[in-house]
């Protein structure tokens, strides 16, 4: 050891002894993080800023020009009864699809985080289902739930007509929750079981020790520590349902029965792509976008009940 001006000691594990890493220049971490912000960009921010600008255009849906309307395809939108159904339905289906699916992964990480029977099995078996698409879930679910062939083939034998999504919309909407809450799972299973993991297990022994039964420990103890997985679970969930829904019903039911599936993210691929009325598409998808941030926002609001520190 050496001693320097001042009194200071130097030795070779100092700063000049560390070795340096390979990114070491702000040029290094920009390389890095411009591809992922281009990609993002090009297939998220532009695309929504186009549709903001064309909202206020009414576009010729073969090309040809387009004229400045302002504010009038905001107007013809909110008046038209069909997007206030599928705006609804959109609701509905937000409502009941992501509180199902965090519910059952958070039973299902509790269930593995307590280390019962073949849950070292059931971890890994849970997130298969996420290395699957969106429309291939669709098409395997149609065959499950088809009333002739799929599970409830025997109850309608029995009962003719009780279950059959291809004429009735109630049917054909709790198919798409049940294919969306299966498609959700595997995700929030993860993020929860990790965060249930991460409580220290010597918290868990004292209430234990002090007479708390197990439900009591989960209550009072486990979820007041899972909030800022339970946060982001929500906020996920809730904002990816919009879009995910998307491949499930192109595939499942195009909409149908009767419109009971048409949800607005649907409804605008059918305007814009089937009946060109790119002006329309692109202010229900302005729409959507103001929507979705505005649930957003009232979700951050809801921060204040999270616990960060344990």
């Amino acid at each position: 050891m050496k001693h320097g001006r001042g009194g200071r000691t130097s030795s070779g594990s100092g700063t000049a002894g560390v070795k340096q890493g390979f990114y070491t220049g702000r040029w290094s971490y920009w390389t890095l993080v411009l591809p992922i912000l281009a990609l993002i960009a090009m297939f998220f921010y532009i695309p929504v800023a186009l549709a903001f600008f064309w909202s206020l255009f009414l576009e010729r849906p073969f090309g040809g020009g387009s004229e400045f309307v302002g504010f009038q395809n905001y107007d013809r939108v909110l008046s038209d009864p069909e997007f206030w159904n599928a705006m609804w339905r959109t609701l509905i289906f937000m409502a009941i699809a992501p509180t199902l699916a965090i519910g059952l992964s958070l039973i299902l990480a509790l269930a593995a985080d307590r280390g019962i029977r073949i849950s070292q099995a059931a971890r890994n078996i849970i997130i298969w289902p996420k290395a699957v698409a969106g429309a291939s879930i669709g098409v395997v679910f149609v065959f499950i739930f088809n009333p002739f062939l799929g599970i409830f083939a025997p109850l309608n034998e029995m009962y003719p007509g009780i279950w059959n999504p291809r004429i009735d919309g109630g049917d054909a909407f709790a198919t798409l929750v049940v294919a969306q809450v299966w498609n959700g799972i595997p995700f929030n299973f993860i993020i929860l079981l990790s965060g249930l993991q991460a409580i220290p297990d010597g918290l868990a022994k004292a209430a234990a020790m002090d007479g708390s039964g197990p439900w009591r420990r989960i209550v009072d103890l486990q979820l007041p520590l899972l909030t800022p997985q339970l946060f982001l679970t929500f906020v996920l969930e809730f904002v990816g349902t919009v879009v995910e829904a998307f491949g499930l019903i192109d595939t499942m039911t195009q909409g149908g029965p009767g419109g009971a599936t048409n949800l607005l993210i649907y409804k605008i691929y059918v305007d814009g792509f089937k009946a060109y009325d790119l002006s329309g598409a692109a202010t229900q998808t302005a729409l959507l976008m103001m929507f979705v941030i505005a649930m957003v926002i009232l979700q951050f609001r809801l921060e204040r009940f999270v616990k960060y520190e344990r």
